[in-house]
C-alpha cells in the first residue's frame, strides 16, 4: 500500500478514503490522529492492527459539532453541556455512556465513549465532511513517542495506511485531558493542558485524579495501564538542575539533555510539552544511549506534561518527586 501524502485542498480526498473503510491520519492540536470512521467497525480494527495496539485500550471519538454526540452517547449530563462550551473545541476528552450503536471494538468493551471535539480547522472539515465521528489514536505505533508532525506519522506509517493529512506540526504537542462522573464525582483519567482547577472553576466542583486499584484493572482510557511516549533510549528523570550536574561526573555516556537550564556547558534542548515527542524521536534517530529530563519548578506544577514524562521513563527515573 501506497501512503498518499495529501494536501489540505485536497482535503475531500482524505475523507473519500475514510467513508471507503481507509486509515488516514490527520492533524489535531494536541497530536496527530490516526482516524477511521467510528461506525466502519472494520476500519476500526485496522488502526488497532497498524498501532499494534491492545484490543482492551478504548479510542476516543472525534467529533465537529455537538449534534454528534447523540448519535454515540446517551444519558448525558448537563455538566457535559457546561464543560463543551467552555472547552469544546479544544483538548479535552469526555467519557460518556455509549450507545449500542458504538461498536465495542471502540470502546475497549466498555459501556463508555470518551468523546472530543478537536480545534484544529483541517480536523474539524475533515470530519464534516467524512459526516460521522472519527476515531483517533495518536498516530504512533503503540508504546512510541505520539506524532505531533506529518514526518513522524511516516516514520511508523508509511506504506502501511491509506494516508496522512498533511499539516504544519501540533501546537499543544500533548494529548487532551480526559474525564469522567464517577458516582457523581468528576474524575481525571489522564491529564492534558487543561488543568483540574479550570476544570473545577467551570463547574464549580472538585476534581479527583484517577488511581486504579490494581495493575490488573483493565484501562478506563486511552494512556492508561500500557507503557507510552517510550523512546529506545533510556529515560532519566533529574528533581533539579543540581542533582544532574552532580550526576555528569559518573556518566560517559551518548546522552540527549532536555533542559530549560544549562548544565555546566553541556549541550541542551529545551523542554517543553509543544516538541517533546519530537525531541524523544530525534534523540533515537540519531542513537542516543539516553535522554536526561531535568525538571525545574515550572515544569512539576504541570500534571499533564510530567505525566507523559514519567511514562516515557517507565521504570528508569532516578528521583522522581
Amino acid at each position: 500500500m501506497k501512503t498518499e501524502q495529501i494536501d489540505p485542498k485536497n482535503i475531500e480526498r482524505a475523507a473519500e478514503l475514510l467513508k471507503q473503510g481507509e486509515v488516514v491520519a490527520f492533524p489535531t492540536e494536541t497530536v496527530y490522529g490516526l482516524g477511521a470512521s467510528l461506525f466502519l467497525e472494520e476500519a476500526v480494527k485496522k488502526v488497532f492492527q497498524a498501532k499494534g495496539r491492545p484490543s482492551d485500550n478504548p479510542l476516543i471519538a472525534h467529533i465537529c459539532d455537538l449534534s454528534f454526540v447523540d448519535q454515540i452517547a446517551q444519558n448525558i449530563p448537563q455538566a457535559f453541556y457546561r464543560l463543551a462550551e467552555v472547552f469544546f473545541p479544544g483538548p479535552l476528552t469526555i467519557v460518556l455512556p455509549k450507545r449500542k450503536e458504538v461498536p465495542s471494538v471502540v470502546s475497549g468493551g466498555l459501556d463508555y465513549i470518551a468523546v472530543r471535539m478537536p480545534r484544529h480547522k483541517l480536523a474539524q472539515e475533515l470530519i464534516r465532511l467524512v459526516g460521522s465521528p472519527l476515531v483517533a489514536p495518536s498516530a504512533n505505533l503503540s508504546g512510541k513517542p505520539s506524532a505531533t508532525s506529518v514526518s513522524h506519522v511516516l516514520e511508523d506509517f508509511d506504506g502501511k495506511i491509506a494516508g496522512v493529512l498533511c499539516g504544519e506540526s501540533s501546537e499543544i504537542g500533548i494529548e487532551s485531558t480526559v474525564i469522567r462522573w464517577n458516582e457523581g464525582l468528576v474524575e481525571i483519567l489522564r491529564p492534558g493542558s487543561i488543568s483540574s482547577e479550570e476544570i473545577e472553576a467551570c463547574l464549580q466542583q472538585k476534581v479527583t485524579f484517577y488511581k486504579p486499584k490494581t495493575n490488573l484493572d483493565a484501562p478506563v482510557s486511552p494512556g492508561l495501564k500500557y507503557r507510552h511516549y517510550a523512546p529506545v533510549a533510556k529515560v532519566f528523570v533529574f528533581a533539579s538542575e543540581q542533582e544532574a550536574i552532580a550526576a555528569l561526573s559518573f556518566s560517559s555516556s551518548k546522552k540527549m539533555i532536555l533542559s530549560n537550564r544549562s548544565l555546566n556547558q553541556e549541550e541542551v534542548f529545551p523542554l517543553d510539552p509543544s516538541s517533546f515527542y519530537a525531541f524523544l524521536r530525534q534523540a533515537d534517530a540519531l542513537h542516543y544511549e539516553e535522554i536526561w529530563i531535568v525538571c525545574d519548578a515550572k515544569t512539576w506544577q504541570n500534571k499533564g506534561f510530567m505525566d507523559r514524562i514519567e511514562k516515557s521513563a517507565g521504570l528508569l527515573s532516578l528521583s522522581l518527586k
